[in-house]
């Protein structure tokens, strides 16, 4: 049987520049419209008990260079368990998967997937709740919905989102466990957010990005996290709909949730350096971080992204934008494509199997901050 390299699926991307026998020299597709590309995800079959090598040859032109060393990817036989392949390796510009699959069709990501099927099957698993509201605030560039799911009956408005860059997976998965914590009506914690904070939760925001493949783009190419201070129909409806959907309820707390390709470990990035800063969001903000390096060993304060002088904030990125725009406390929070390092795993790395790790402590401190 002849091994066969494919991708033309939800989610997938990838090139066959050559192929040798088992081994192939690949690319990873750009993002349309765009030079942005990390995000690889392709299914190989025919090699079910040979050793395969894989050499994805466009790597140091990609978006993130710096994430290839010590970074290994993942692979699937149902694409469900999604485990770490230990024989990859990163040198002049190349990344090499060598393994052995088990069997003759196994898919391999850069990070597990989160299809748009499985963002379905949330929305609907959420929607049909009683006590959880359902609301499509528009439409992106490729007519997919932007779904909004809101839970709670307080008075503090909490607006979670994810996957403005539609190749950080993680934040998805991040998402469904933020859900699953947030409805569990046995939980005292959920029980008391969803009595003092309504929750809005948008837990895909570039559908058309997530569906086509993209590491960081929608459908015109266009980085929304890079849009909000501006956001068009044309462009960047996606932040559009969002946003006007935000200045409706007002923001109290938000969060922005991400994957970062280089830094090893969770961290959370703030609003430092917008024009009217207060004494009251960056208290807030360095309790809700201290916080929650006390009780989640997941998270770390010591590295991270370096801080904006005074004035010299990014007013076009959602977290510094929802800050200044609504004075509330805004983050976004960010999730490794290798591993935590601190706490590391060499079977799945940081994996969906953490995606309870994070949200619980995050969740639970919302209430927590405005309180104190």
């Amino acid at each position: 049987m002849a091994l066969t390299i494919s991708s033309a699926f939800d989610a997938g991307n990838i090139r066959v520049v050559k192929q040798d026998g088992f081994s192939a020299d690949l690319e990873i597709v750009k993002d349309h419209l765009s030079d942005f590309y990390q995000w690889f995800y392709f299914r190989v079959a025919g090699a079910g008990g040979r050793e395969v090598t894989l050499n994805i040859v466009n790597c140091a032109g990609s978006a993130y260079p710096n994430g290839w060393p010590d970074y290994k990817a993942v692979a699937s036989s149902d694409r469900e368990e999604w485990l770490r392949i230990d024989g990859t390796s990163y040198a002049d510009g190349v990344l090499t998967i060598r393994f052995t699959p088990e069997t003759d069709c196994v898919w391999l990501a850069y990070f597990a997937p989160y299809s748009m099927e499985r963002h379905h099957d949330l929305v609907a698993t959420y929607a049909s709740l009683p006590f959880v509201g359902y609301e499509s605030l528009g439409k992106s560039l490729d007519g997919q919905d932007i779904d909004c799911l809101t839970i709670g009956d307080g008075d503090l408005n909490v607006w979670l989102y994810a996957r403005q860059h539609p190749g950080e997976s993680m934040a998805e998965w991040w998402m469904e466990g933020a859900l699953e914590k947030l409805t569990d009506g046995d939980d005292p914690v959920a029980r008391v957010l969803l009595r003092d904070c309504t929750f809005h939760i948008v837990p895909n925001m570039n559908p058309d990005g997530s569906r086509r493949g993209h590491l960081r783009t929608n459908a015109a190419g266009i980085n929304l996290n890079r849009e909000w201070h501006a956001p068009s129909a044309e462009k960047s409806p996606e932040v559009l709909y969002v946003r006007n959907a935000m200045d409706e309820t007002g923001v109290d707390f938000a969060m922005d949730v991400h994957g970062d390709e280089a830094i090893p470990a969770n961290f959370l990035a703030g609003f430092e350096g917008i024009p009217s800063i207060t004494d009251r969001q960056t208290r807030l903000f360095k309790l809700f971080s201290e916080n929650l390096e006390r009780i989640s060993p997941d998270f770390q304060t010591s590295q991270g992204y370096e801080l904006a002088a005074p004035g010299q904030a990014n007013m076009s990125m959602s977290t510094t934008q929802l800050a200044e725009r609504y004075g509330c406390v805004s983050m976004t929070l960010e999730m490794p494509f290798k591993d935590n390092f601190d706490l590391p795993d060499p079977l799945y790395g940081w994996s969906p199997s953490d995606r309870n790790s994070s949200p619980s402590p995050a969740s639970t401190l919302c209430t927590r901050s405005y309180r104190n």
